[in-house]
This record gives structure tokens, C-alpha cells and sequence, in this order.
């Protein structure tokens, strides 16, 4: 008779979870555990200026260093292979650079530090929830699922 409502407890704490964390397989960090330390003030990056600035949705400098972020894929802006792609990515790439201007920020290191092309690869965090799992909520982005789809079809 005990075992339904401790089953029931973690059903309800395993769906709580997935609803927080969306795109799982990435680093989740422990509430609290991390502090929003890291801020700047981002444009959106030029062909000369990398510093400070949004390349695309899921893609930013942060000083000199070029950050990936781990858990969401956004759309290819050089070049769109479609119209649709151009305007989803044009969207996710203003978004993210107003949300990692709305205040400190943390970054997460997951299990690799660094992607084929040299950029870090980073879970970035305001107050403990993944501002990548926010442009996925609002349809911008997609998780990170480990290989690269089209935004065309």
C-alpha cells in the first residue's frame, strides 16, 4: 500500500524535473550551487567585431572567447539554406542576445569542453535555469540532440 503514493512522488519529481530541464543529456546544475557572475553588454556581431556579441542563436562571443551553447541547436545564418531558416535564425539570434543582456549570467562546463571548431561549449544559466531551455520553450530553438537537422522541411 506504501508503494503507490512513493511511486506516484517520483513520477510527479521526475515529470517536475523534465519540465525544468527540457534538453536532457547536458550538464544540469544543482539550485544555488552557481552563481550569476559573468555580464556584458552585447551587440550583434559584425564581420570584423567578435567581442562581446551574438553570431547566431545558439553562438556568441564573450570577450575574445567564442561560446557555443551545449543544450539547443538554432538555425544556420551563413548562409540560411531557406527563407524559413533565415527568418527563425534572424529571431533566435535577437532573442538570445536580449536575454544574455538581462543580466548576470552563469556558464556551465559539461563533459566536453570544446567542439570541433575550437568554441567553448557552455550551459548558460541565469539563476540556476538554462537560457537555452527559455529559447526553446518559446519555439526559437531546438534541444541539442547530438547532430545537426534541417530547419527546411
Amino acid at each position: 500500500m506504501v508503494v503507490l503514493p512513493i511511486r506516484g512522488a517520483l513520477v510527479a519529481a521526475l515529470a517536475l524535473a523534465a519540465l525544468h530541464w527540457p534538453c536532457r543529456g547536458h550538464a544540469e546544475p544543482t539550485r544555488g550551487a552557481i552563481s550569476d557572475t559573468v555580464t556584458a553588454s552585447f551587440s550583434i556581431c559584425g564581420s570584423a567585431r567578435r567581442f562581446d556579441c551574438v553570431v547566431d542563436g545558439d553562438t556568441f562571443w564573450l570577450g575574445r572567447q567564442k561560446i557555443r551553447i551545449a543544450d539547443i541547436d538554432a538555425q544556420e545564418l551563413t548562409p540560411p539554406r531557406c527563407a524559413h531558416e533565415r527568418e527563425l535564425g534572424e529571431a533566435a539570434k535577437h532573442r538570445l542576445r536580449a536575454r544574455l543582456n538581462a543580466g548576470p549570467f552563469s556558464l556551465l562546463a559539461g563533459s566536453r569542453d570544446e567542439d570541433p571548431f575550437g568554441r567553448k561549449l557552455r550551459t548558460v544559466l541565469r539563476a540556476g535555469r538554462s537560457i537555452g531551455e527559455r529559447l526553446v520553450a518559446e519555439g526559437l530553438v531546438r534541444c541539442w540532440d547530438g547532430g545537426r537537422r534541417s530547419w527546411c522541411d
